[in-house]
């Protein structure tokens, strides 16, 4: 039997915990804050048990550490080097589905050490995208042929049939992290040249792409995408580019929201009980709310009756409505998001994620090669989102669990002994990437 401890019952926990919790010789124990949402996990389930802990509590934290095999942290990040140490002093193995951080990649002599595993980046992007890319990167060079382009996209969208507000996009939890996502930097390889794009140009350099079935969606770069040259050992590689999929229309309605001033975390001593309609004036220095449509349009240099402002209005960022009580802009901006863009109980989010692959044969004939990820939540159960980010994590904890895995230090699942079990095991589950590939002569 071995002992599991997930840290963290939130919202993409469920389908990861339930599939634990269906394994074999697996004791799971789901500590959360609110102690209420890990007995809902585990309920049903006489393998299980919930526990409330706050995390900042290190003398609990150790204990419960020291009490199991593998950890799972589905924390929020900055928790996970704290994780991480007392796992390195308890001698217990590791997993998690955020980004290796630069102190997480410092303990991994520590870690190797001790034959300990930390696995990270074992979700959806980080994750799906990871193993996807190198099952496709392996076969090609087991071909002897060569990734001369490569491009990565991925967004976490409403179902279709769901997606009916104008901006074309909902949150299943604060939006703040992805308001602030338009501050990033983008920096890519394209065509053998280096392009760099600031944080107040992201949503100028965006581009449009069509998925089968779906239509056509907007894409902007997703951060740095250059170490993933040598992450992926794209050696041959002239294109090397990750990036987010939003639907038509989201790119220019953000770019117009940062130029406004809505995306600013500083102190306003004017934001205390004032309307939108006030606060919009603030902003492009107005004393006066009277026609503040008109006035908004003619500084962001829109046409009175643009798709932008209409957007706007649709939000509410004209009403005579009180903001929310923030002393900041972007507070009270991603409480009105969450308020107006937010899936009902009865609807579905999708995840799309696509891969594309220049390839150049050995005969120096050309291929394309698509993967593509098309997930749909389900209604009034669990959203796509929880099962792409969980599952992944769960699969590779139960081979953890199963010592499936002959690796010690921290890594992610970029190698074939990680990642075949794992996407062999998430087909079963019915998340699949689907590939196909065209001649380009």
């Amino acid at each position: 039997m071995k002992n599991i401890l997930v840290l963290g019952a939130g919202l993409v926990s469920k389908p990861g915990v339930r599939y634990l919790l269906n394994q074999k010789n697996i004791f799971i124990t789901v500590a959360s804050r609110t102690v209420s949402k890990a007995e809902d996990l585990i309920e049903g389930f006489a393998n299980g048990k919930a526990v409330q802990l706050n995390v900042s509590d290190e003398v609990q934290l150790s204990k419960l550490i020291e009490q199991n095999d593998i950890i799972v942290s589905l924390l929020p990040w900055v928790h996970h080097f704290k994780v991480a140490n007392l796992c390195s002093k308890h001698n217990k193995h590791m997993a998690t589905t955020s980004y290796v951080s630069d102190d997480m990649k410092k303990l991994n002599n520590e870690a190797a050490s001790k034959n300990l595993f930390f696995l990270n980046e074992i979700g959806v992007d980080p994750g799906i995208d990871h193993m996807s890319a190198m099952k496709i990167i392996d076969e090609v060079y087991e071909k002897g042929a060569k990734v001369v382009h490569f491009y990565s996209y991925c967004g976490g969208l409403p179902a279709p049939e769901d997606n009916d507000n104008p901006y074309g996009y909902k949150f299943s939890w604060s939006p703040k992290g992805v308001v602030l996502a338009s501050r990033n930097s983008g920096k890519f390889l394209e065509n053998g040249k280096l392009v760099e794009i600031e944080g107040k140009d992201l949503f100028l350099n965006y581009r449009t792409e069509k998925i089968e079935g779906l239509g056509k969606f907007e894409v902007y770069p997703n951060r740095n995408s250059i170490p993933y040259k040598d992450l992926y050992n794209l050696k041959d590689a002239l294109t090397v580019m990750r990036g987010t999929y939003r639907n038509l229309g989201w790119c220019d309605t953000l770019k117009k929201m940062v130029d406004v001033g809505l995306i600013d975390e500083a102190k306003k001593d004017y934001l205390n009980g004032i309307t939108y309609r006030k606060m919009m004036a603030k902003l492009i220095g107005e004393n006066d709310d009277s026609n503040i449509e008109q006035k908004v349009a003619q500084k962001l240099n829109l046409e009175p009756n643009s798709e932008i402002l209409k957007r706007f209005e649709w939000l509410g960022l004209f009403s005579d409505g009180k903001v929310s009580e923030h002393d900041n802009v972007l507070d009270i901006l991603s409480d009105l998001l969450q308020e107006k863009l937010v899936y009902k109980d009865n609807e579905k989010d999708m995840i799309i994620l696509q891969h594309k692959f220049t390839v150049e044969n050995a005969d120096k004939s050309k291929d394309l090669i698509t993967s593509t990820l098309i997930d749909y939540g389900i209604a009034l159960q669990e959203s796509s989102m929880a099962r792409t980010v969980s599952l992944p994590l769960a699969i590779g904890v139960r081979f953890m669990a199963e010592e499936k895995f002959n690796l010690k230090g921290v890594h992610i699942p970029i190698t074939k002994q990680i990642y075949e079990p794992v996407l062999n095991e998430l087909e079963t589950l019915g998340i699949k990437m689907v590939e196909k590939k065209y001649s380009l002569d």
